[in-house]
């Protein structure tokens, strides 16, 4: 859609109060566009309160619904954890995951109060776009989006922040470019994921960075940190002997991870359109939890299992990076793992230490296929290793003859 086709439609913005959002909204107001500003609760951690938004879109005459999305953004996360979602680079993509449960939940609300068409500042280069639009078609088809950055009108009167500034001060609404930043930060209860600016330089450390749920490994305390996590059918159920609910689970995770300097990582990604993307990424309750989840994983899956596992988790995450979290390959591999994750119960004792997480015991796994005597090298009463030479004889058949055929070269 372009500016002049919103007339005779309710058009829901979606908004954070910065300066793209007041200009954007400003400006369909100006043309005459019947419109209401939205934003996600998402818990974000570079939000002190949610409802600044409010106080900061105020200037430009519409109204703002902030929508309390924690809890849903709580079990996206426990999601994640369960899949091991994570995508190039192998970091846990906050961004992506944040905006299926953005979506979703401003779709609702959009619906609830008349609107045809959602609107979003995403830019035309990146992945938000995509995102957001294609959760919109699958979601709500009937609604119309619009996307101001890709509307030549829009990027010809505004092809640089100076002129949202003036456009702006002219309506006796105050903002300011600021000083240059070095990067510009996207966040939410997940994580915070940091591009652009210096960043798209890949000559530029990854450390101009300053974590805000993170501190860089360096900076962490010189003493290790013992945690408890408690997993039931794949989900963390208690920290260190307190039940809590996803919420508060991933609240406590952030925090204690955080601190200790992990789930910090440097990542060079393959971009939906095509292109490549450099980013740093924060994600220290994914990383802790997802991280005590792996071993009570490792003992519950045998080896078939194991292989399947590996492939519907790629599959996941690669969905929630394309925006395609709602498809049914997405929905048919994540009740494949909820399978497995069945068996997913026992307690996971951990240290943390400057960026690290050191295994320290599993416990209290009943489905667990490990058996220490089958395992050892010492005499034990468990595989008998003379019965393996039948086994050995057998692979050795197949060996052979794809050696004197001539398929494997011979030394």
């Amino acid at each position: 859609m372009l500016l002049h086709e919103l007339k005779g439609h309710k058009v829901g913005i979606c908004v954070s109060g910065g300066l793209d959002s007041k200009t954007v909204t400003s400006r369909l107001l100006e043309a005459g566009v019947d419109v209401l500003c939205y934003s996600a609760d998402l818990a974000q951690p570079d939000e002190e309160n949610i409802s600044d938004i409010i106080d900061k879109m105020n200037p430009t005459g519409a109204k703002t619904v902030i929508i309390d999305l924690k809890p849903e953004m709580a079990e996206a996360c426990f999601m994640m954890v369960s899949a091991q979602a994570m995508y190039d680079g192998g970091y846990w993509n906050t961004t992506g995951i944040a905006r299926a449960v953005t979506v979703k939940g401003l779709l609702a609300a959009m619906r609830a109060d008349g609107c045809t068409v959602l609107a979003h500042g995403a830019t035309g280069r990146g992945n938000d776009q995509l995102r957001f639009e294609r959760y919109t078609n699958v979601l709500a088809p009937d609604m119309l989006v619009y996307a101001p950055w890709r509307d030549p009108e829009l990027l010809e009167q505004f092809p640089g922040r100076q002129q949202m500034v003036a456009y702006l001060a002219d309506k006796g609404i105050e903002a300011s470019v600021g000083p240059k930043k070095r990067y510009s930060t996207d966040a939410n209860l997940a994580g915070l994921s940091h591009e652009a600016e210096d960043l798209e330089s890949l000559e530029t450390p990854s450390t101009i960075v300053s974590p805000l749920m993170c501190v860089w490994p360096h900076d962490a305390p010189e003493e290790r940190h013992a945690v408890t996590l408690r997993f039931e059918k794949g989900r963390c159920v208690a920290m260190d002997g307190e039940e809590l609910a996803p919420l508060d689970i991933m609240l406590k995770a952030n925090e204690l991870a955080g601190r200790f300097g992990v789930g910090l990582k440097n990542a060079l990604e393959n971009r939906v359109i095509g292109t490549k993307s450099r980013g740093v990424y924060e994600a220290p309750g994914l990383e802790l939890l997802g991280t005590g989840l792996r071993a009570v994983y490792q003992a519950t899956m045998d080896r078939r299992s194991t292989g399947l596992f590996h492939s519907m988790s790629r599959l996941v995450a690669e969905q929630i990076y394309d925006g395609r979290l709602f498809d049914p390959g997405a929905r048919a591999a994540m009740a494949g793992i909820n399978v497995l994750a069945e068996y997913a119960t026992g307690t996971v004792d951990l240290e943390l230490y400057r960026g690290h997480i050191y295994f320290g015991a599993l416990r209290d796994c009943p489905h667990s296929l490990y058996n220490e005597a089958d395992s050892s090298m010492e005499a034990s009463d468990g595989l008998n290793p003379a019965s393996s030479q039948g086994f050995v004889e057998v692979l050795a058949v197949e060996a052979i003859s794809l050696a004197n055929a001539g398929q494997i070269e011979s030394i």
